[in-house]
């Protein structure tokens, strides 16, 4: 394929590039750098048959496919933008097009404006080893992006064109000189921070937009935008948070962590809030003195000056004749914080200072009702509700802080607090789940702890008190908004949720009601493989029938002022991936979930599920809107949960525009989806029976693959494994336990190397047999799917993102790789397999679609036959280097050291080019 096909193809987003790397050519030459200028690609002749990669041609080319990527998510920003100006509702999966849809299915504004309230989403922000690139260099990426955005605004002249392209220059070269990978393994607190960044600097500014596009979308389409804002018809939207919370194998994560953790949130969530009320008392300049406001307004005000002292009488007489603003200022000066220059720099404990959100909440209600009193019902619900919102969004807490360990660690620490106790039998790791569950049952019916305090404890028990306990007094002061779930990794059985009441009523975190003991904290499972996943539904029947489940969960729907009770339930992508393969996860998490909510309306108890995604295709990740309207009948039900991981919260967070829109698919289709399953009768998959056949073939041949004898030496020859295990990239060990087994080794690293090779087997292997011998031996059956899968929404999603998969694997890199296994016979037994799995997934994926790849994939396609002879050099370079360190580690550990840097390079550059890693 010539360029001149991927230039016309690619249109806009390919011009925005060339301009980029022109920019980039001239800088470079300009500071003296002709040598590696001459080397930018698609600008220069023959720059593309260069053979000789070094390291800096390496870190060029990681920067242009940084480059790539950015244009193209402009070209997209751009053209969402230009078709919502023809049709706002013309953009698939947003509030206009989720709303006439709902009215075109005859869903009216007495329907929707009531669920707008109820539908709750949560992000969770966490940072598993996925992010490749410092954070340094992802702030250099937002500055560039800005940029790039500037330039396509028409108001500028020529003269000012010319000065932002000079930026945009500069802004190149600083990327082109700071190092992107990380030489020494990154700390929970670095990691941390670039977390608070997006809390701080980014979802405060998208929150208001998701709002307002909403307004907008209600207005063009006829719905009642004044219903919405004098209802608060807003969707809940809350963060959470797992960096310094997840202790899951992850040793770095102590209590002293976890508390600085949720005392550096508190402190940034007034950063936010203080920004915004600095904001509303700038504009709220109204004149009105305080004798003309009523009678609750000014004996509000009187309280919060009494509460406050002398800080209150200053803030008071700030704004004489200005009381809407002399009630704002009271609120400034109620925030627990120290502040110098008007920023926010340490919590404090003042006198009068506000506790809990929910009292800041009550002012601004209050103030909000003042000005509509007074007649201004603009300011009222625009200004004042942009301010609730973050107030509602962000609280005190910023996001909540999820605790996650893992059972088998429990286990232990059951173990050693019986042990300190001098029970007669310690060995709790080794009693079956009979004995367990009637221990547990029969301990949590009194307050009772095991030890003292002060009692010297072993390592598993000392951690999990230790944890426990710090939450328990920050809980006891500030309340139980700032921490999420206590979250069970590997949740196999019943005394797996039961054990962490026993260890919360060892630190305080239970209280005895009259009826028995309740948790204050809620008991999240982790149904992470194929087989937990098939008996979550026991798991949970026993778990529902508790009484002190069922009391427990009862006390935090009073605390939280939900209708009903509510579970979290928390189902992994990954593992059930890496167990079975794409269709069998997939199908297993939809039987899972259709399950499991219907056990939640058998016990009157609404199922919250959270979703453990990760960027790749085969760890959950695929459009949005896809996934939601692919969810089982109820599985959303207004309410979802879902991890943001790594380097895909800078991909779909990082610019305000793209974050406003992927927030926004998030809620609407939550909505529509909600709406539609209330509208109609519970259902299971009218293709069950096929997908079930599907999902089991499939399966069989994965699971065939990676069970055979030699699997694990192929896999650890032919792919970077062993480079990524030792990467600096993230703060977590790549294995659980460090033991060398495909079972210890995470789902992370696993799909990372398989991408990092070309494979991308993990969302495609196996399912190309099982669709070959579909149409063999139930050829009725193949028709049926090939009618179903562009109407039926679970059908659509899988296929779309395995196709997604199939455009960026590659035969010649993984043939490339395969020369790394030094056992021929073995080489050629598993590319043997590989390549045939692969040749019978293109032959059916064009026979369901009726359609070649790139007719089918266009913009993906043309965009990765851009990058492919920049990666097939770097794939070559890897290569190289993997088998260059391989030999140097037991030899010249000093050498083999310098290698690995260079091969780090590589790794980074060509996670961009995937713009995925994990």
């Amino acid at each position: 394929m010539t360029l001149i096909t991927v230039e016309k193809e690619m249109g806009k987003a390919y011009k925005g590039l060339r301009f980029l790397l022109e920019s980039l050519n001239e800088v470079l030459i300009e500071n003296g750098e002709e040598d590696i200028a001459k080397y930018i690609p698609w600008i220069n002749h023959d720059q593309l048959h260069e053979t000789s990669i070094t390291p800096k041609i390496i870190q060029l080319y990681s920067l242009i496919f940084q480059m790539v990527n950015m244009v193209e998510i402009n070209n997209a920003v751009q053209n969402r933008r230009s078709m919502e100006e023809t049709d706002l509702a013309g953009v698939n999966g947003l509030w206009a097009s989720n709303l006439k849809d709902l009215k075109a299915k005859g869903m009216s504004e007495k329907e929707i404006i009531p669920i707008l309230k109820e539908i709750s989403i949560e992000p969770v922000l966490t940072a598993h080893p996925t992010e490749a690139k410092r954070a340094t260099v992802l702030e250099h990426h937002r500055e560039l992006y800005l940029l790039l955005v500037k330039l396509e605004n028409t108001m500028y002249s020529q003269h000012e064109k010319a000065n932002i392209r000079n930026t945009i220059k500069l802004s190149l070269y600083r990327l082109w000189k700071t190092g992107e990978i990380y030489l020494e393994k990154p700390d929970v607190e670095s990691e941390l921070r670039n977390i608070v960044h997006y809390l701080v600097n980014v979802f405060p500014e998208v929150i208001p937009i998701v709002d307002q596009r909403l307004e907008q979308a209600a207005h063009i389409l006829d719905l009642n935008k004044g219903a919405i804002q004098s209802n608060h018809a807003y969707p809940k939207i809350t963060f959470g948070n797992w960096v310094g919370g997840d202790r899951d194998g992850h040793p770095l994560v102590t209590s002293e962590v976890t508390q600085n953790t949720l005392l550096h949130l508190r402190l940034n969530a007034f950063v936010v809030i203080g920004r915004k009320l600095n904001e509303l008392v700038r504009r709220l300049s109204f004149s009105i003195p305080l004798e003309k406001c009523s009678n609750d307004y000014q004996k509000r005000i009187d309280e919060m000056v009494t509460e406050l002292g002398e800080r209150g009488h200053q803030a008071l007489h700030r704004n004489v004749g200005e009381a809407f603003r002399q009630m704002i200022s009271l609120m400034i000066a109620k925030l627990p914080v120290d502040t110098e220059r008007g920023h926010a720099t340490k919590l404090s404990n003042i006198q009068g200072a506000y506790i809990h959100s929910s009292h800041l909440r009550r002012d601004l209600g209050l103030l909000q009702k003042e000005l509509l009193d007074y007649g201004a019902k603009s300011t009222a619900y625009e200004e004042v509700t942009s301010a609730l919102r973050i107030v509602e969004v962000f609280g005190f807490h910023l996001a909540a802080l999820d605790i996650r360990q893992n059972s088998d660690f429990h286990d232990k620490a059951i173990g050693q607090l019986l042990k300190a106790a001098h029970w007669e039998e310690s060995s709790y790791i080794d009693w079956d789940e009979e004995k367990r569950a009637a221990f547990l049952l029969a301990e949590l019916q009194h307050a009772r702890p095991f030890v003292h305090v002060k009692t010297p404890l072993d390592s598993e028990a000392k951690a999990v008190m230790d944890c426990y306990r710090t939450i328990e007094a920050h809980t006891a002061i500030y309340g139980f908004n700032c921490i999420g779930s206590f979250i069970v990794s590997m949740t196999r059985s019943f005394s797996d949720l039961m054990t962490v009441y026993l260890l919360a009523k060892e630190a305080g975190l239970t209280f005895m009601s009259e009826e028995g003991l309740v948790s204050k904290i809620h008991v999240v499972p982790l149904l992470e493989t194929i087989e937990d996943l098939e008996n979550g539904p026991v798991i949970l029947e026993a778990y529902f029938s508790n009484p002190i489940v069922q009391r427990s969960l009862k006390y935090h729907q009073e605390q939280q002022g939900h209708k009903r009770p509510m579970q979290q339930i928390m189902i992994g992508y990954s593992d059930s991936n890496k167990d079975g393969g794409i269709m069998s996860s997939n199908w297993h998490l939809y039987k899972a979930q259709y399950k499991l909510a219907q056990l939640g309306e058998a016990y009157n108890i609404d199922i919250r599920f959270f979703h453990g995604k990760g960027g790749s295709i085969s760890r959950g990740s695929g459009p949005t809107h896809y996934f939601i309207k692919a969810l089982p009948y109820k599985s959303p039900n207004g309410n979802i949960r879902l991890t943001e991981q790594g380097e895909t919260i800078a991909q779909k967070y990082a610019h305000k525009i793209n974050a406003a829109f992927n927030l926004e698919l998030l809620v609407a289709n939550t909505l529509s989806k909600t709406l539609l399953d209330k509208s109609k009768e519970r259902s299971y998959h009218e293709n069950a029976d096929i997908i079930e056949w599907l999902a089991e073939e499939s399966k069989n041949q994965y699971t065939s693959l990676i069970k055979s004898d030699g699997f694990i030496d192929y896999f650890r020859a032919a792919t970077p494994i062993d480079a990524i295990e030792t990467s600096k990239i993230g703060s977590r060990p790549s294995k659980r336990t460090g033991a060398n087994t495909l079972a210890d080794l995470r789902a992370i690293p696993w799909v990372f190397s398989w991408s990092q090779a070309s494979y991308h087997m993990t969302s495609w292997y196996g399912l190309g047999s099982a669709l070959k011998k579909l149409k063999s031996e139930r050829p009725k059956e193949y028709q049926e799917l090939k009618q179903s899968i562009e109407t039926d929404a679970f059908l659509r999603y899988v296929f779309t993102n395995v196709d997604s998969s199939l455009v960026a694997t590659d035969e010649e890199t993984m043939k490339l790789y395969s020369e790394l296994v030094p056992d021929t016979s073995l080489k050629d037994l598993f590319l043997s397999k590989f390549l045939d799995e692969l040749k019978l997934m293109h032959q059916h994926m064009d026979d369901l679609s009726g359609k070649r790849i790139e007719e089918r994939r266009k913009e993906l396609y043309f965009s990765n036959h851009l990058r492919a002879p920049l990666m097939y050099s770097l794939h070559k370079k890897q290569v190289e280097l993997l088998r260059r360190w391989r030999m140097e580690k037991p030899q010249n550990p000093v050498a083999a050291q310098n290698t690995q840097i260079e091969l780090m390079l590589t790794i980074n550059a060509i996670a961009g080019a995937n713009r995925n890693t994990g």
